[in-house]
């Protein structure tokens, strides 16, 4: 899964913490002006990432966008076909 983040406009102190939260758990596209994070698998590293995407964008309205994308070759974590975890989870 990819999720394409839009920060949202704010106040300066606001805007930091926006930012300061989203290069945690995000990569940044200046070419785009979004924040890219990829998710391999809802194991509790991925729901951690989630539930900091959802708050970033209900603290300061950010926009998270989420899509369904095939896992990169060069990618080496967690995948849902490969990992029994998100059963275990729900």
């Amino acid at each position: 899964m990819e999720a394409t983040i839009r920060t949202a406009p704010a106040a300066d102190p606001q805007w930091h913490e926006q930012l300061d939260r989203l290069r945690t758990i995000a990569s940044y596209d200046p070419a785009t002006q979004t924040w890219h994070a990829r998710l391999g698998a809802l194991d509790p590293a991925g729901v951690q990432m989630l539930q900091s995407l959802f708050d970033a964008a209900r603290a300061y309205g950010s926009e998270v966008h989420l899509l369904s994308v095939a896992v990169p070759s060069y990618w080496d974590g967690s995948v849902f076909t490969r990992d029994p975890d998100v059963a275990a989870l729900l």
